[in-house]
């Protein structure tokens, strides 16, 4: 299991933060540009983990290189089940920095939409206190 999974999974923010490159690219399944740095991008993930209900990943896939990783996962955003992946860039030193998420149905990924942009002003505020 990778270690990134493992701290998710554990709900430990500090071991997941510290597997983000300072400069990790995350790109939303619901927002149109992506969030470069790794302040706006470990304050996404809390604010996801205060938004997804039921979160469990059911399944990792491994570059034979160990450069890039897929997590397939499941979860609820009120009563919206949806299917996802967090597709992980791994650099040289075996931090992400490149992060893809990708969500479905369209009807989960709106619920997702409209319960982040409900947390928003708290994450810009988390990331800007990094």
């Amino acid at each position: 299991m990778h270690p990134f999974r493992k701290a998710v999974e554990a709900g430990d923010h500090t071991a997941v933060e510290a597997l983000l490159a300072e400069d990790v690219v995350f790109t939303s399944p619901v927002a149109f540009k992506p969030y470069p740095g790794k302040p706006i991008t470990a304050a996404i993930l809390r604010g996801v983990s205060r938004v997804f209900e039921d979160f469990r990943y059911v399944r990792e896939i491994i570059s034979a290189d160990g450069h890039d990783l897929a997590l397939i996962f499941t979860a609820r955003v009120g009563d919206k089940e949806l299917n996802g992946c967090d597709f992980l860039h791994l650099n040289d030193e075996g931090l992400i920095d490149d992060f893809l998420v990708m969500v479905r149905p369209l009807t989960a990924a709106t619920a997702l939409s409209e319960a982040m942009a409900a947390q928003f002003e708290r994450i810009a505020s988390e990331a800007m206190g990094s």
